[in-house]
Parts: structure tokens; sequence; C-alpha cells
């Protein structure tokens, strides 16, 4: 089996104008962690959201398990989207489901399973990320690190492939953000899932990537396992580096 679960392809894309996806090529190792790491504002949230099919790009190529999806109408990106979970930034839980129901609503609405496999499910994802004694609770009644738990836990439901994550740690403590990166790590070893990562917490991330891409001007410009990264001699990287003060790097003296 090939061990490109997603490959990107000369992809362009532009808002009014201005180019955002300047020709991205980035491939993706199937069952492994991929952290994309730039600039705010740099396209990594419109990036991911071509992977899953909600941006059309102007040209260009994105390959899903042998399956180009730029093409594909509704229902088509329907059954590729069948591959993915996602973990939103703002974990995006319903306010009046309690978190059994939060976690098993993707079980509904997409499966026919058994109420007695449902609560299987629910409650093997939850002892996964440590939540499973918090069942009844509502998300007005957990901490923001739990309410990511729980969006985790929601994502892994329908056992999906594919997982992508926006900003997982963004707003939370640094404490909470180093629970969540070990939660991530531990998952992806445990299920043997093909996780993405964006995130703004890049020495977090370099902590648990096994490949780091940076994109830049529309371009991923680097790709490779963080030692790698760290040792990259192109100025923009270095730059970054430097900016976001990575552990191991200063000004590229090592």
């Amino acid at each position: 089996m090939d061990d490109t679960t997603i490959r990107i392809v000369d992809l362009y894309k532009s808002f009014n104008g201005q180019k955002v996806l300047d020709g991205i090529n980035l491939d993706v190792k199937r069952g492994k962690i991929t952290v994309i790491i730039g600039k705010s504002g740099g396209g990594k949230s419109v990036l991911m959201k071509h992977l899953i099919g909600l941006l059309k790009p102007d040209s260009g190529e994105i390959w899903i398990d042998g399956t180009e999806i730029t093409k594909l109408n509704e229902r088509e990106l329907n059954q590729v989207r069948m591959k993915f979970g996602m973990l939103f930034q703002e974990a995006a839980l319903f306010d009046s489901m309690n978190v059994f129901e939060n976690v098993a609503f993707p079980l509904r609405e997409h499966t026919r399973l058994q109420q007695k496999e449902i609560k299987r499910t629910v409650e093997e994802k939850l002892k996964a990320v440590g939540l499973l004694a918090f069942t009844e609770k509502l998300p007005s009644e957990l901490s923001g690190g739990m309410k990511k738990r729980v969006g985790l836990a929601r994502a892994l439901a329908l056992d999906p492939d594919i997982v992508l994550f926006d900003e997982p740690t963004s707003a939370l403590d640094p404490v909470i953000s180093l629970t969540i990166e070990d939660l991530i790590k531990e998952t992806q070893t445990r299920f043997q899932k093909t996780y993405v990562v964006i995130s703004h917490d890049i020495a977090g991330m370099f902590r648990i990537a096994d490949t780091v891409a940076m994109l830049n001007n529309g371009k991923i410009v680097a790709a490779g396992s963080p030692y790698e990264i760290k040792r990259n001699g192109q100025e923009a990287v270095k730059e970054f580096l430097k900016a976001t003060k990575i552990p191991g790097f200063a000004g590229g003296e090592l």
C-alpha cells in the first residue's frame, strides 16, 4: 500500500485577485502526524478547507487515498468526507448536549448502530481522552482543555482514517497545551490514524510531529522531520523559527 494518504499537486487559490495558495505541493504520510506551520493569515486554514472539499481550488489536484477530489460533486465529496474527523479551533460542541451526546452525535447521524454499540464506542473514545467520568456534563461545565478533549473524542467517533486539527491548543495555557499535545500523540499512536495539524504552537508541535511543513507566501517552502526543519538553511525558515523561539534553534546556531 502506498504510504501517502494525501497528495496535493500544484494547488492554486486566489480571493479577489490575491493569491493565497500559490502552487502547493505536499505529500502527507499515512499513519503519521504532519504539522503545517506558517504565519497567521498565510493560508493554512484555506489549505485545510480544500482537503475536505469546502473550497474548490482555481487549479491543481488533491488526492485522498487515490481519489482526486477537486472535480467531485457534493454526493461524491460526502463519501470522501467520511474518511475525515475534525477537531475545530473552538471544539464546536453543542451547548444543549452533554458530553456523551456530543460524542454520540456523528454516530447517530451517519450510522445505523444500535444504542448498545453507540454506548460502547462513545465510552471507548472518552476513555482514550480521559473523560469517561464526565459523560453527563454540559459543555458549559467544562474547562477549555476538557472541551478540546471532548472534541477529539467526537472527531474519532466514526473511526476516520484522517483527523484534521485546527489550532488544537489555541486559547489554552501552557500546561493545558502540553496535555493536549501529549493526548494528540497518544491517540495517534493508539489508533494509528493520519493526523494533520495546523498550529501556532510551533514549539509544542515540534515535540509530537513526524513531519513539519512550512507554508510561506502561498507555497510549501520546506517539509521534513522536526530535526530537518531546524537545520533547513532557507532564510524564510530560519527567520520563522527564530521568531517563534523554537528550542534548540537560535538564529541558525544549534
